[in-house]
């Protein structure tokens, strides 16, 4: 019998944000994307920190623009996932 191996740090955080972005995906409408609205309220919910300490407030606006790149006004897991850069 092959030996289950517990999920790596790694794995156990791309679950975690794949969580996140199920959650907030589809309240208003797609449930595989996130719109500008439901983009705002995860970074402001989830990325308290960032948020607060932006001076300047077109900030996320211009993220969800540059993260959108097929210019959809959604953000899929795909794009979503680009956040880190």
């Amino acid at each position: 019998m092959a030996k289950i191996s517990s999920p790596t740090e790694t794995e156990r955080c791309i679950e975690s944000l794949i969580a996140v972005f199920r959650r907030c995906a589809g309240k208003d409408a797609n449930s595989s994307t996130l719109s500008k609205t439901e983009f705002l309220t995860f970074m402001n919910t989830e990325l308290t920190a960032f948020t607060k300490n932006q001076k300047d407030p077109g900030v996320l606006d211009r993220m969800m623009k540059k993260l959108d790149m097929n210019s959809d006004r959604q953000l899929d897991f795909q794009e979503f996932f680009n956040l880190r850069n």
